[in-house]
Formats: C-alpha cells, structure tokens, sequence
C-alpha cells in the first residue's frame, strides 16, 4: 500500500490523472480496511473496557469514513456525472470534498450541497448512512455488555 501511495504521488507531480487517483483510492482502501479489521479485533475482544478501547472505537468510526472516500473515488472515476455538486477529478480539493460528504453521510447530516445520483453511489451511501446509525448502537451494546461482565467476575 505504501508502495502505491508514492508512486501514486511521484506520478501525480508529472501528469495527474485519473489512474493516480485510482492508485491513491486503492492504497487508501487497503489501509483502511487493514486497520478497520485490527482495531475491530481489539474493540470487540473480551476484555475490560479501557481509555484505550473507547478510543479504538472512535478510530474504526472514523476508519470506515475514509474507506467509503476510496469507494466514492472509484465510483466518480468510473463514472463522471455519479455525484451532483461534485466532480471527481484530480485537483487540490477532491480529497477535502470526499471527505466532508463521507461524514456527512456517515453522520446522516447531508447537507444537500453534494448528492448521489447514480445508482451504485446511492448505493453506498445507503450502506455508509446506516452504517452511522447502527454502530454507535451497537458499539454502546458491546461496551455494555464487557463493562456488566467485568464487574460479575470482580464480585
């Protein structure tokens, strides 16, 4: 993934394309869900709740925002008018876009300024939106449950 981080970014510098971001969805894409994976391990294992776990879960939060940018990335490259109010194209801003209608999808504030139109976009937003919803739910029912079970065996 590193790999293709710098030779997307060694690339970009000559002639940007839609190949470089392609390449940089990719290598986002990879770490992204490599560390979703680990950090899910970690927040759902057994175990006592701690600081660190908490903060685990916001990071797998805020993981699964930065996966879905890759995927919106790769549906815009594919297909040029599947967003309204966002082109995807290789300039300064596409990342700071992306990532501002990733949350706001996640969080299922949608502003309206940005908004899917192809099928395959709406799509994915579908999932991310309700992915936003279920997982502090059923994040605050795991914690629960490892807090209730830890005080059991203390007492």
């Amino acid at each position: 993934a590193l790999a293709m981080i710098v030779t997307g970014a060694i690339l970009r510098l000559h002639s940007p394309s839609i190949l470089d971001l392609n390449l940089f969805a990719g290598s986002w894409l990879l770490v992204g869900i490599t560390m979703a994976v680990t950090v899910a391990r970690a927040i759902f294992a057994p175990g006592r709740v701690t600081y660190h776990r908490v903060i685990g879960a916001i990071l797998f939060y805020l993981t699964v925002a930065v996966i879905f940018v890759a995927l919106y990335t790769f549906i815009g490259t594919l297909v040029p008018d599947a967003f309204a109010g966002m082109k995807i194209e290789d300039r300064p801003s596409l990342a700071s876009q992306l990532i501002y209608f990733s949350f706001a999808t996640l969080t299922t504030t949608g502003y309206g300024d940005v908004a899917p139109l192809h099928p395959m976009a709406r799509s994915l937003c579908n999932v991310e939106a309700i992915f936003g919803q279920l997982y502090p739910a059923t994040l605050l029912a795991r914690l629960v449950t490892l807090e209730i079970a830890h005080r059991d065996r203390d007492s």
